[in-house]
Order: C-alpha cells, then structure tokens, then sequence
C-alpha cells in the first residue's frame, strides 16, 4: 500500500523554541494515523506544515504525490482541514457557509449549492441549513467546519484535535462520522490528546514528544509497550507499601509507582490474569494484607509517563512544559 503522507527530518523553530525536531512520519493511503502528544509536543505544527499553512526550517514532506513546499498551491486542492476550533462565519447560515467553500475550491455554482446540500445531509444538518450558524451548537459547528473541509472531495484529510471542547455525546457523534469518511477511502492525519479517540478511530498511533515521534504502532501495541496491564491495589498500612513493592518487583515489566497518601501500588505487568494470581500469593508470603485490588489496562497517563517521563493531566491542561511553546505558536498564527 502506497504512502499518501511522507514526512522526513522536519525541523520548525520559534527562536530557542524547537517545535519539531527532525521529525519523521508516514500515513498509508486509505487509512488512519493518529498523532497523539500533549500541548506542544508539535502536533499541530506539524498539521500546519503538512496543509502548507506553515514552512519548515528544513526537512520535506509529500502529500498525495506532491512536494509540499514546491507545490502549495497544487496541494491546497487535494487535502481537507479542519482544526481545533470551528472555522465557520456565524453571520452566515450552514448552506451559505457550505456554498461559499465549493465557490473558493472553484465549483461553480450550481455544483456548489449541490454539494452544500449534499453534505448537509450526511452530517444531519438539513434541519438547521438554513439558520444562521450563531445559533448551532458546539457539536453543530463542529460538523459544519468537517462537511467544509469536504467540499471538495479531498483524498487526505487532516483533523486537528476536531472533538476538543465537545460534550461526551457530541464526541460520539463525530467518531461517527470520521469513521464513515474513512470507509469511504480517505486517508486522514489526526491529531488527538485523548487515548480513546485514538484507540477507535486509528489504524495507527503515533506518540510526539519535543517534536519528535517516539513511538509507533496499534492501540494495543502502546499499551503493551508499558505493560499490557496494571496491576492496582490498596494495603492495609502505608509502611507495608515497600515490603509490598519488594514482593511484586519479580512480576513487574516497568516502574512500579507508589501513592504513599492512598496507600496504593500500581505495577505494570505482562499477563494480567495470571499475574494478579501471584501478586495476591506473593503478597500473602509477606503478611501483607490487601485492602482492595483490581487489574486495569493502561490509561492515557500511564503511556505519557513510560513514555515521555511526564504526567498526561499535567501537559494536556497546559501546566508542563509544552505550554511556552503552545503560546509561542500561537503567537505566530
């Protein structure tokens, strides 16, 4: 299967801030690769690279066949956007909207009302097509500013963080009509901070860091990385915690993490059954006495920890070190 994305070596800078450093990436066509990172790991830099809104400092990429830098302008009219927040004039309605769009990607204008309706359809906006878009909704700007990126049938498609902000059932919507977009073929680049929105919509994940990919493959495939599962449990004192760590240190495949305040021990572990079996025998060996106990799989946070050194909740809320280099980015737009 052919690359219908392929990134080599791109390296941005915002002064001493490095936003991508050398990074690297490939997306086959027909399917779906999810960048996930915290805030300003260099996700969206790299999104504005690839849809020509940004130049690199060096490096290249191609995009369905076409040199990025050399053919901007060539480029625009194979790829659909939509990024983080709606890109729709609320003055207008969600037809005028839609129409405008096909007018600018050159249409005409029978082809352009076409269209607007087409779409509204698919994304269940009829109802609402002729409102002004000041009076949607989150979710219903969100699938406006989708159906827009559409317009004009891209074959690669790049969603920036697309359900940040939206409610659960507003979310849930949109996975549903990502997942119909891609099986009707399109190859689309996500950016994402949520696991689970990976999990379902990506064929494969790939996990930035300072501007870097630094890990690659399935859902499961990360998760294993840092240990297929958890192994979480409560004891009965906080001084029993060591001898508890020091009994489960055999069955442990990455850093055991102690919570002192919650007298709780998470361990990571390769066969979750088998291991909660000897972790309970062991820890009876030692005259420990467990309090509560269950097996999990890993979360957002325990693979942003393995494999980043840092705490997800921290990052994503812009508390960590990535925010500087969010607000310098957004300086720049």
């Amino acid at each position: 299967m052919p690359d219908a994305i392929i990134v080599e070596g791109l390296v941005k800078k915002y002064g001493r801030l490095i936003a991508l450093d050398g990074l690297d990436l490939t997306v086959p066509e027909g399917t779906v690769t999810a960048l996930l990172g915290p805030n300003g790991a260099g996700k969206t830099t790299t999104v504005r690279v690839l849809t020509t809104l940004l130049t690199p400092d060096s490096g290249r990429a191609t995009v369905a066949g076409i040199d990025v830098l050399r053919q901007p302008q060539r480029l625009r009219a194979h790829i659909g956007a939509s990024g983080q927040y709606a890109a729709v004039d609320e003055y207008l309605t969600g037809f005028e909207n839609l129409e405008m769009v096909g007018r600018l990607y050159h249409l005409g204008v029978a082809r352009s009302k076409e269209r607007a309706r087409e779409l509204l359809d698919r994304f269940r906006l009829s109802d609402a097509a002729d409102r002004p878009v000041k009076g949607y909704s989150g979710g219903m700007r969100r699938r406006l500013d989708l159906a827009g990126a559409l317009v004009a049938n891209p074959p690669v498609l790049f969603l920036d963080e697309p359900t940040t902000g939206l409610d659960p059932r507003a979310r849930l919507d949109l996975w549903d009509v990502i997942e119909e977009l891609v099986a009707g073929g399109t190859t689309l680049l996500l950016t994402t901070q949520y696991m689970e929105e990976a999990d379902r919509l990506a064929d494969a994940i790939a996990v930035i860091d300072h501007g870097r990919v630094i890990a690659r493959g399935t859902a499961d495939e990360l998760k294993a990385m840092v240990g297929g599962d958890r192994i979480e449990l409560t004891v009965d004192h906080v001084d029993r915690l060591e001898v508890a760590r020091a009994a489960l240190a055999p069955l442990a495949v990455g850093e055991i993490h102690l919570e002192p305040g919650l007298r709780r021990i998470t361990v990571p572990v390769s066969d979750g059954s088998q291991a909660l079996v000897d972790a309970i025998g062991r820890l009876s060996a030692h005259e420990v006495t467990i309090q509560d106990v269950g097996l999990r799989r890993p979360s957002l946070d325990d693979v942003f920890l393995t494999l980043t050194g840092h705490d997800a909740g921290e990052l994503i809320n812009g508390d960590g070190p990535g925010a500087a280099l969010e607000q310098a980015t957004e300086g720049s737009r």
